[in-house]
């Protein structure tokens, strides 16, 4: 059962070729989206911007809502005994000048990758749902409510 509940982010980053940018998470080694939780004082525009930078080292910018994500069955249990309920809003982003990627403590790998290259990544079924959605032509966000 959850015992904390956190409102996180994850950014759709596609640069002028379409690739999706994406880490490949350090504690897991699974592919993810950069991400990560919001902090008290900063909007959810803000934590966005700030974990993809910190993450992957390149400047975005926000550009719209992909997805909502808050279904309560969807819970992550850390090694320090919080399991989590996560909240999780999916932006759509644009790099903004370099694309240069670097890899940070959160991530062992980062890269512009093909869409028709992310199938074959290992990811959590969760995040690929959200690629997959981000990736969709939608006149609206997809809302798990």
């Amino acid at each position: 059962a959850a015992n904390s509940l956190v409102v996180a982010v994850a950014v759709l980053v596609r640069d002028a070729h379409g690739r999706v940018l994406l880490i490949r998470r350090a504690d897991n080694g699974l592919w993810a989206l950069p991400g990560g939780a919001q902090e008290i004082g900063e909007s959810t525009r803000e934590a966005a911007v700030r974990e993809v930078r910190e993450e992957t080292c390149v400047p975005t910018e926000i550009t719209g809502v992909s997805g909502i994500y808050s279904d309560p069955r969807h819970v992550i249990a850390y090694d320090d005994g919080e399991v989590r309920q996560e909240f999780s809003i999916v932006l759509r982003g644009r790099p903004v000048g370099a694309t240069a990627v670097r890899p940070s403590e959160e991530s062992t790998e980062v890269a512009w990758v093909s869409p028709a290259d992310v199938p074959g990544l290992a990811m959590d079924r969760s995040m690929r749902l959200r690629i997959e959605h981000g990736l969709e032509d939608r006149g609206e966000p997809f809302l798990s409510c």
